[in-house]
């Protein structure tokens, strides 16, 4: 189970206090000679980031502006750099170079108020099997400032029903919603989510877009990594394919790589069998077609380059440089 961010980032210590549970490198401490690209427009500003394991670049000189509001999706293979620049962002992970400003500040030098601000669902995690949902809720409700109403927080994720249940029997879906739970607790101005639906089956994973969508039309702005390219094109306003560490195009789902632009496919039934022509004006040639079949088109269909067209294209083979030790992608 995933956890949310509780409270201000602790090099020693135990407890849901001490920080997120999980797979993170401690950031405490600090780089000299690196700057904070700040932009008040933006929820996230970054210019020329960069960073290196054994002498490996994992994140190679990276660009990224997210505006307020916006719902920012990163795609890529495993290794390409995803999950180091997310934890750049968030404060996890110390960068080698580059300029980074998330809500107003450098996550490097974030204190208690800005992380109080942030929400993240993490992969997984495996505490608080023995709490009940309402239990864990008020529990990390008492590390933010400004916190939600639990009981209100419960009904919004969809487990009020579950409200008295230990965490360790709810199901996937539903282990999913209560790090949600958690991650929004603290009214986070910015949602970070990682991987969010990865073992849902498919009305669990709709179920989720539709909770995302609820917290979006609510203003939150959210950055999401995930391997599902549907799920990238039904919840985000932009995406960004990142491959080798660096940022090969950001665009609207729609009309990433120039998708909308390409020619479309018509595909009919004939006599002679299945029939394909590429076509810049697809109305055309129906039009032309239905006139020879008198009005009915076998088999007619009109498609254009999918989302998974275009982000296999972008990423050649697919393979990411390999980078081992730190960086782990599911």
């Amino acid at each position: 189970m995933a956890a949310a961010l509780p409270g201000p980032r602790r090099c020693q210590g135990s407890g849901a206090g001490a920080g997120v549970v999980g797979e993170r490198e401690s950031a405490c401490g600090s780089l000299d000679g690196m700057t904070s690209a700040g932009d008040p427009d933006l929820a996230i500003s970054v210019r020329g980031l960069r960073k290196s394991y054994q002498g490996k670049p994992a994140v190679d000189g990276i660009d990224l502006q997210v505006s307020h509001g916006e719902v920012f999706s990163l795609l890529g293979p495993n290794g390409a750099g995803k999950t180091t620049t997310v934890e750049i962002l968030e404060g996890f992970r110390r960068r080698d170079g580059g300029e980074v400003s998330v809500l107003g500040a450098d996550p490097r030098h974030a204190d208690s108020e800005w992380r109080a601000r942030i929400g993240i669902v993490l992969q997984s995690t495996g505490e608080f099997e023995e709490l009940s949902v309402a239990e864990v809720v008020r529990h990390f409700a008492t590390y933010y400032p400004r916190a939600d109403d639990p009981d209100a927080v419960v009904e919004r994720v969809g487990l009020s029903e579950k409200r008295g249940a230990r965490a360790k029997t709810l199901s996937g879906g539903q282990r999913r919603r209560l790090d949600v739970a958690l991650s929004i607790i603290g009214r986070p101005e910015l949602l970070f989510l990682d991987e969010p639906t990865t073992g849902f089956d498919p009305q669990a994973r709709r179920d989720f877009w539709d909770l995302v969508s609820g917290l979006t039309a609510g203003g939150t702005t959210i950055l999401l990594t995930t391997h599902y390219l549907h799920e990238a094109e039904a919840l985000a306003d932009r995406v960004a394919v990142i491959n080798h560490g660096r940022i090969i195009d950001v665009g609207a789902p729609a009309t990433l790589g120039g998708r909308d632009k390409e020619p479309a496919a018509v595909r009919w039934h004939c006599d002679d069998g299945p029939q394909e022509i590429r076509a810049d004006n697809p109305t055309q040639v129906v039009t032309e077609l239905a006139a020879r079949h008198d009005g009915d088109i076998p088999g007619l269909t009109v498609t254009r380059p999918t989302l998974e067209d275009v982000y296999l294209a972008m990423i050649g083979d697919g393979a990411a440089a390999g980078v081992t030790g730190d960086e782990e992608e599911a």
